[in-house]
């Protein structure tokens, strides 16, 4: 059965089937979730989150109409919104995640030293991305976790597809501004590594 399909049972009363979608989706969900939490170091909330996303699905459903969204799109979009929040509950005022292209991987044959600069650069970029306005984020994790196209972001954002190219763009080139002084003063040291090693 599809998605629409099931939808329509439960409308009509078969609501048992409404586990089905829970089913399909959790996972995803709790990924999405977990990762918008990450950086405020809520992921313990992650799984109430999820069921509280759930809830308010099931409560809406409705509401649901097929011409606006998908039902995944309406669902991402309800995380998002329970996510913050609980955020703003929190005072948890930036979420961070981690870019999932800018992660190096660190080799078993890495020295602790390097294990450590590392580590070091994945903080500044994690801190760089937290700095980022929400909306920027949440088109990021998006994006890069959940490998949305830009149409289905657009609609979790309240976009349009040229709006959400934007912010993926501003975002990127903030993170790479962010870095720039870290990564001259990074070149600067190695230079004078290799100057004293002469």
């Amino acid at each position: 059965m599809t998605d629409s399909q099931i939808i329509r049972e439960i409308k009509d009363g078969n609501v048992e089937l409404y586990s089905e979608l829970m089913n399909r989706y959790q996972r995803r969900i709790m990924a999405f979730i977990y990762h918008m939490l990450k950086s405020a170091k809520l992921e313990s909330l992650a799984e109430d989150l999820c069921s509280e996303t759930f809830y308010k699905a099931y409560r809406s459903l409705h509401t649901f109409r097929e011409i606006d969204a998908t039902f995944s799109t309406w669902l991402y979009t309800i995380a998002r919104n329970t996510v913050l929040s609980e955020l703003r509950k929190q005072k948890a005022a930036y979420v961070s995640i981690e870019e999932v292209n800018m992660e190096p991987i660190i080799s078993d044959a890495a020295t602790p030293e390097q294990q450590l600069l590392i580590n070091e650069r994945m903080e500044m970029v994690r801190e760089a991305i937290n700095n980022l306005p929400e909306k920027q984020r949440s088109a990021i994790i998006l994006r890069e976790y959940e490998q949305m196209d830009y149409q289905e972001i657009a609609s979790i954002l309240g976009q349009t597809v040229s709006s959400v190219k934007s912010l993926l763009f501003r975002a990127r080139a903030s993170v790479k501004q962010q870095l720039e002084a870290y990564i001259e003063q990074d070149r600067s040291s190695d230079d004078y590594e290799r100057m004293n090693q002469k």
